[in-house]
């Protein structure tokens, strides 16, 4: 029995069928104990008098078994029993026989019969016995057995009921694991991105809407892959292909070495080893792996050592580059050299965009917890149509911009190395034009912490 379907099916039925059982008979037993009550309690004081009246005209209860007690309502069914005053049984049910000795215990229950103010027998309830089979037919029987046919009735509807709820219910939930296990096999063959339908809001949809996120990011990250496996054989060969025109050249005696070539050759190989560190820095993020010693520092020490780094490169553009930020803001747990391979690239990244005379601003302030670092030029900005792909490996808002010497990978090895901090990081443009970069770290004490820890002595 493999199918889900089948297999809920039956248990649906089970659980329906075992319970419309169960309330057929608590219900039928129940109505006959009720009704047996009920025509005891209506007509015993008819079936008194009607026994008192053959006593007298009788001397006795010579001949009792012989006849019928009778009611204004017809024949009475109700299960009594007839006993003398020697507690011996005269008119018997399926509990009390005939000649039966009746005990004290169950006299408490009976009815007295009295002639000339002497008991002359007793009239005993047998409610856990029915009537006689073969006793002659009454409206109370036919009541019952209406009322029988009712519940055997109601028990079949609700076995088909239930099997047809069953059916339903069981497609419903067997229809989506179905759709996932197909989905799941396309996946495997791979069909990425492929998504299943989601029609509910319980849990197999929130299953099936899961099942489809995980689906898109195993498409996207296979897009990616591919995409950077593409853009790092584009990397890599516009300096490789220096390298070798240049060497062929050299090998076949067309060209004479030079200072120009070498340092051209060196270059190249240059750019070859940056991107081969920074594509190392990426994987050594992305697993994890990447070691970190970090150590307090105080922000205004992270900028300064920033802006003194790219002074002479801004010099030599004409770019100014100014730090703000205060000297009592709480110190941050960072790796100096990543931190400042960070800032680096923002800066570098700003100094390409930012025009002659214009200006860079190192900033840091304190938000809560958060110690906020910022990089900010006066540039052209950037498009925000760029902006959510502006940290993607290889991205350039610019095509037609050449690489400038880097790899294309300083925004992403930032927000990875960011991330490593336990930070966040993000682009945007400043109210006056410019590009935006805003780092947000945790700060590792309060300025009254980082206060007192200056000084205490060594």
């Amino acid at each position: 029995m493999r199918s889900l379907t089948l297999k809920l099916t039956l248990a649906f039925l089970f659980v329906g069928l075992i319970g419309a059982l169960l309330v057929a008979v608590f219900v039928g037993v129940r109505t006959q104990r009720e009704f047996d009550q009920f025509i005891t309690d209506r007509y015993q004081q008819d079936m008194v008098q009607e026994l008192e009246s053959y006593y007298s005209q009788n001397g006795g209860w010579d001949n009792i078994s012989a006849i019928a007690m009778r009611t204004p309502g017809g024949f009475v069914r109700a299960p009594v029993a007839l006993v003398d005053t020697n507690q011996a049984v005269l008119l018997g049910t399926r509990h009390y026989r005939v000649g039966q000795t009746v005990s004290d215990a169950d006299l408490r229950r009976s009815l007295p019969i009295e002639v000339d103010g002497q008991v002359v027998g007793r009239l005993v309830l047998d409610l856990a016995s029915g009537p006689e089979p073969g006793t002659p037919y009454s409206p109370e029987t036919a009541f019952l057995e209406r009322v029988n046919q009712a519940i055997v009735f109601g028990a079949l509807g609700a076995t088909i009921i239930a099997l047809a709820l069953g059916i339903l219910l069981a497609r419903a939930i067997s229809r989506p694991v179905k759709e996932l296990t197909e989905a799941t096999q396309r996946v495997s063959r791979g069909d990425l991105g492929h998504q299943v339908p989601v029609r509910t809001e319980d849990e197999l949809g929130q299953l099936a809407a899961s099942f489809n996120q995980m689906s898109i990011d195993l498409a996207t990250s296979n897009q990616l892959r591919r995409q950077m496996t593409a853009d790092v054989a584009h990397e890599l060969r516009t300096p490789l292909s220096v390298i070798l025109g240049y060497t062929e050249a050299l090998a076949d005696g067309k060209l004479q070495g030079k200072p120009g070539i070498y340092d051209a050759m060196y270059g190249e190989a240059q750019l070859l080893s940056h991107l081969v560190d920074d594509l190392r820095t990426l994987s050594l993020a992305d697993a994890g792996e990447l070691a970190l010693n970090r150590a307090p520092m105080p922000p205004l020490e992270c900028l300064e050592r920033t802006a003194a780094a790219h002074a002479a490169l801004a010099a030599q553009r004409n770019v100014h580059i100014d730090v703000q930020a205060s000297p009592d803001l709480p110190l941050i747990d960072v790796d100096r050299e990543r931190i400042a391979q960070i800032l680096g690239n923002l800066v570098s990244n700003a100094l390409r965009y930012t025009p002659e005379g214009g200006n860079i601003t190192l900033s840091a302030r304190a938000a809560g917890n958060d110690v906020i670092l910022q990089v900010n030029d006066n540039g052209p900005g950037i498009d925000p149509e760029h902006l959510p792909f502006i940290f993607k490996r290889f991205y350039r808002a610019d095509e037609s911009r050449p690489a400038n010497g880097e790899s294309g990978l300083g925004l992403a090895i930032a927000h990875s190395l960011v991330e490593a901090h336990g930070g966040t990081i993000r682009a945007g443009n400043g109210v006056d034009g410019g590009a935006v970069f805003t780092i947000s770290l945790p700060a590792s004490q309060t300025p009254d912490e980082a206060a007192l820890s200056v000084s205490k002595p060594g």
